[in-house]
């Protein structure tokens, strides 16, 4: 094992250069296989736990990037301000101004979320509602769950637009020229996600549009016709 100042000097040269480590990286780095020794190394400088993979990934604290849900992704592994997935779950569930689907987590999570999902409900950490044949992930709080229910059923009235994550705008802008139609039309865009299996309504991918610029009714720029394989 490394001394106390080789180690912390280890620890950020390994983080600085592949970000996160599993724990047999970090036994190489410290030149150990105690467990107990690693994190007591990690919980000196800092460090969180990935909330997917089952916690086998380790990342410094100071090294995410949280986006305004409180997620960070290196590749496909996810770090949370909230920690473990039961935790990030129920801040997301509490959070989220119309609550959220299954479907929806797990588009954020970029993880499989049902069982954590039932675990939380049974212990009455979230609610659970039924609104015709979706359930909907909601607040413990009756008042706060009204709110997000009445916000809900008016998103799906088409009342309000519910926002959409940045990884999604960037998927409906991307398709809006891929299409590469004569005319950029909000309905195309959707069908083409919908065929890679990406959920869009109508009156979000015009949300987007209007957003950023996106001209519907003219020809897009460089009338690209290609598409992707």
């Amino acid at each position: 094992m490394l001394d106390k100042k080789s180690t912390a000097k280890a620890l950020r040269n390994l983080f600085h250069r592949d970000h996160v480590a599993a724990m047999d990286d970090l036994f190489r780095a410290l030149d150990t296989q105690c467990r107990m020794s690693v994190f007591r190394r990690l919980k000196e400088i800092g460090y969180r736990t990935s909330y997917t993979h089952c916690g086998r990934y380790y990342t410094l604290e100071n090294i995410p990037k949280f986006d305004e849900r409180g997620l960070w992704f290196y590749q496909d592994v996810g770090f949370s301000k909230s920690g473990t997935l039961k935790a990030t779950l129920k801040t997301l569930v509490e959070s989220g101004p119309a609550g959220f689907t299954h479907e929806e987590l797990e588009g954020l999570l970029h993880i499989r979320v049902h069982s954590t999902l039932w675990e939380l409900v049974r212990e009455n950490a979230i609610g659970r509602e039924d609104l015709g044949g979706i359930y909907l992930y909601v607040s413990t709080s009756s008042e706060r769950r009204a709110e997000q229910q009445k916000r809900r059923q008016d998103i799906r009235a088409g009342i309000v637009v519910a926002p959409l994550p940045i990884t999604m705008v960037i998927e409906i802008l991307v398709e809006a020229l891929l299409a590469g139609r004569v005319r950029v039309s909000a309905s195309l865009v959707v069908a083409r996600l919908g065929a890679r299996g990406h959920s869009v309504s109508v009156e979000q991918a015009e949300g987007v549009f209007t957003q950023y610029g996106v001209i519907v009714g003219k020809k897009t720029a460089g009338g690209s016709r290609h598409s992707r394989r």
